[in-house]
């Protein structure tokens, strides 16, 4: 029998659809007839419910993936689910197969040594391929038309890590994707790989190194001279695993420390930063002058995900555990090892971005999604406001969706691809809670605070998701996969 648990709101209800619709329609303003390429999105959607008690189903679902094809002022809808071995397997069998988030320990017997790669985070394009991934495994391939899985990628070969971030960067002079592996050597290890991929998607340089301690490494920072590795202490244990206890679990004691690496440097070369507890998890951007290294991020005073417990048993404090963007800057030439913060924004919030077009490169404008905007009161909870802000001047623009309605990740869309910096669009999947039905919103990326250039709208609602990216028609016509 097919048994979901019930939710509170059913709008995050499982979905298990896969659609097509044609001529997306429009219910204000109008489609940019420039606007012409494809918006990707990874969204979360379990096949089976889970054997699991309260399992953590945002980051323990099927991936799917969605897309918004935009050709002469019409768009085209598309939902498939990724097929991952894992997701074959439970097809098969017509039920869940694999236990608790990143646990193998507490899976059925049969898919023992079984890829858990979910593919459910982040999907991006890079030297013709479009990719599907997640942290945890090695990363999928689609075809970019038709969303069909073609299998997991390894680089032809060259992947020598078990797992491959689902954030990589790319370097807008070379063409380069530069990406890593954390838990590199299997599950809880403190083993980080770091690689970087040519414009064709060829790896080209892997530097292996060990991190003070195992722990969730999200997200990272690339600049035109430096990576950098943030490790927060949201810590892994093995024993865990075998005590069927979370992956993950916030170490209020610990240091965060910075690993910094010259771009294709060596082992030797790595030099760890050192910065009292707090918690990061995705980056903005962030640049170098070939001394100093700026790293933006939103930061909070303690652990932000309230489904990993507190190693020392404190309970979730959701005040502290609000992020603020900050910026973090290292002093390369400084011998006390350490690096400074200082806070960008009073608004808290996540899921920052930037245009990816200054991705390594110095940049001022960036756009975030909000929990909360002080004087403002929203019904509901979660991701309610998307905020620009120019960080030159801290200037802040909001959009409000409206009541009963949740947003997604924004995204920076150029208006054309020679748009000077930050000009163009912001996309936003809005959910619109008391209507059942998600929209599509598209924002001036400089006039945020002002009524939408257009918003399309579904007959349906879309899951929960995390990352995607906008590809060019231009850069699709050269699509090797």
């Amino acid at each position: 029998m097919v048994r979901f648990p019930a939710l509170a709101d059913p709008f995050d209800a499982p979905m298990r659809v896969e659609a097509d619709i044609r001529g997306v329609q429009v219910t204000q303003g109008e489609i940019p007839e420039q606007l012409s390429g494809t918006y990707y999105k990874c969204v979360v959607d379990r096949q089976w419910p889970s054997f699991i008690e309260n399992d953590l189903e945002l980051f323990n679902s099927d991936g799917m993936v969605i897309s918004f094809r935009f050709d002469r002022g019409r768009v085209d809808f598309k939902s498939r689910y990724v097929r991952t071995p894992r997701f074959q397997a439970e097809e098969i069998a017509g039920r869940a197969l694999f236990g608790a988030y990143r646990n193998p320990y507490t899976d059925n017997p049969t898919v023992e040594g079984l890829s858990r790669g979910l593919a459910n985070t982040n999907v991006f394009y890079h030297g013709g391929r479009l990719y599907v991934a997640k942290e945890d495994s090695a990363p999928l391939i689609l075809d970019p038309v038709t969303l069909e899985t073609l299998g997991e990628f390894d680089f032809e070969g060259s992947l020598t890590s078990q797992t491959s971030t689902a954030h990589p960067k790319f370097d807008p002079r070379t063409g380069e994707m530069v990406f890593f592996g954390y838990a590199a050597k299997g599950d809880t290890t403190p083993d980080i790989v770091y690689y970087e991929a040519d414009a064709a998607g060829r790896l080209v340089h892997e530097t292996w190194f060990q991190a003070p301690y195992s722990s969730m490494v999200h997200d990272f920072v690339v600049t035109q001279n430096f990576v950098v590795f943030p490790i927060i202490p949201l810590k892994s244990d093995l024993q865990w695993l075998k005590n069927g206890e979370s992956h993950f679990k916030w170490d209020p004691n610990e240091d965060v420390y910075l690993g910094v690496l010259p771009r294709r440097g060596s082992a030797a070369d790595v030099r760890w930063y050192k910065g009292s507890n707090r918690f990061a998890s995705h980056m903005m951007g962030g640049y170098d002058d070939g001394r100093f290294i700026h790293i933006d991020t939103p930061v909070s005073a303690t652990n932000y995900f309230p489904w990993f417990p507190d190693l020392c048993g404190a309970s979730y404090d959701p005040e502290r555990a609000k992020g603020y963007l900050s910026r973090w800057t290292v002093d390369t030439h400084d011998p006390s090892m350490t690096f400074t913060q200082k806070q960008l924004s009073q608004l808290p919030g996540e899921f920052p971005r930037m245009d990816d077009r200054q991705e390594t490169l110095p940049y001022t404008w960036g756009v975030m999604g909000l929990t909360d905007v002080p004087g403002r009161t929203a019904p509901g909870g979660g991701f309610r406001w998307v905020s620009a802000i120019e960080l030159d001047t801290g200037k802040q623009r909001i959009y409000y969706p409206g009541d009963h309605a949740t947003v997604g990740e924004p995204l920076f869309v150029p208006a054309k691809p020679d748009s000077p910096p930050g000009v163009g669009y912001v996309f936003v999947v809005v959910a619109r809670r008391d209507r059942m039905h998600s929209d599509l919103v598209i924002l001036d990326a400089q006039k945020l605070d002002e009524p939408p250039v257009c918003t399309l709208s579904l007959p349906m609602r879309i899951r929960m998701g995390l990352h995607g990216n906008w590809v060019s028609s231009e850069e699709l016509a050269h699509r090797t996969a």
